[in-house]
């Protein structure tokens, strides 16, 4: 099949982009032509990958958008593809992948009435509408059954055209034999004592994952235990902000930014926790990605993979709604319980046991298979 790909933007380190390339990789595998069209692409390009970049100007990323599929419109209108697949909303799509939340839901729980009146409201409910409006046609590939709902509440979206995929981690996130070996390396090179804690957050919207609640139940631990207790910040976003927040707290010196990583299992064999503290999160990945390393892991319960900490007992789950005083104690407990080691053992346990690296494979069967004619 000669196969379309489209979305925005591409990313090294986000999350959006890496599915993409992974079931994109899964279809060519199979002997499908990938063919990719966005407005950016940063980062080495996978082999038989035949990327168009359609550059758009406009004063608001919405203004680019609209722009994009205009550009995208023509050439899907002249060239003839077997399949076109979207990783963001837009129009003329035969399969979505939802990596992102219902945008009416989002609105209906944080804007006024005032913000749809705006042209942002409008384009984004339009693209939004045109993946799951009923008398649209295509087929939707979700990562979480919480969306799910939202979109059948708001668009009455047929069954038939909303198909749940189960995870899809990459197996290398799995604690390997010499666990041991890498943690003793990664933290005599970060210079961690042995009686020290890391807190790990990896993400990129800092602001989205909740850093700023991070910082406060860091500021709210014990001294002796804050005076002990990093905080290990990967990914890349603009760090002023949280850097002057940290220094009025008084733990500017326990928080690290150490930007976009390809090391990501190292940090999660070195660290102590995860921290997932998220204010909106459709999924987790770094939450299955913890868990499957053997790190426990503390994540407010908003996150669509917060049920798997709970079900795989390798953690604890924030309750909504959220509160600093009963998040800082959480916080607390998971660098200092002594179930930390059955936490861990856990998380190695539900590896081997439940399927949470198919999603690839899955979607690929979908995106090829007949179910769209």
């Amino acid at each position: 099949m000669k196969l379309a790909f489209c979305l925005y933007k591409v990313f090294p380190y986000g999350g959006l982009a890496r599915d993409f390339v992974r079931i994109a990789e899964c279809c060519k595998a199979r002997g499908h032509e990938i063919n990719v069209f966005t407005m950016v692409w940063h980062g080495p390009v996978p082999d038989g990958f035949h990327v168009t970049i359609l550059p758009s100007k406009g004063f608001s990323n919405h203004a680019r958008n609209r722009v994009f599929h205009e550009r995208l419109s023509g050439i899907l209108h002249e060239v003839k593809f077997d399949r076109v697949i979207g990783f963001n909303k837009m129009p003329n799509l035969d399969i979505y992948y939802a990596a992102d939340p219902c945008y009416l839901d989002k609105v209906a729980t944080n804007n006024s009435w005032l913000y749809r009146l705006g042209g942002r409201y409008r384009h984004y409910a339009a693209c939004e509408r045109a993946v799951f409006g009923k008398e649209a046609a295509t087929l939707s590939l979700l990562i979480s059954d919480v969306q799910l709902s939202l979109f059948k509440e708001y668009y009455q979206t047929p069954d038939a055209r909303l198909k749940l995929l189960p995870p899809g981690i990459s197996k290398d996130r799995i604690a390997p034999l010499n666990s041991a070996e890498i943690r003793k390396t990664f933290r005599e090179e970060f210079r961690v004592g042995d009686d020290e804690k890391v807190v790990l957050m990896i993400g990129t919207a800092y602001r989205t994952k909740g850093l700023d609640r991070a910082l406060r139940g860091l500021a709210a631990l014990p001294d002796p235990l804050r005076a002990k207790t990093r905080l290990f910040v990967v990914g890349e976003d603009k760090t002023a902000p949280f850097e002057k927040m940290a220094s009025q707290l008084g733990v500017r010196e326990q928080l690290f930014f150490l930007g976009g990583r390809d090391d990501v299992p190292r940090f999660l064999l070195g660290a102590d926790m995860l921290l997932q503290p998220s204010y909106k999160e459709n999924t987790g990945t770094a939450i299955l990605e913890a868990i499957v390393s053997g790190l426990p892991v503390l994540a407010t319960a908003v996150c669509g993979y917060a049920q798997h900490v709970e079900k795989a007992e390798a953690g604890r789950v924030v309750p909504e709604p959220f509160d600093d005083a009963k998040f800082a104690g959480l916080l607390e407990e998971l660098l200092t319980s002594p179930g930390r080691e059955q936490w861990r053992k856990n998380g190695l346990a539900y590896a081997q046991t439940e399927d949470l690296y198919s999603m690839p494979e899955k979607a690929a069967d979908l995106i090829l298979g007949d179910s769209i004619d």
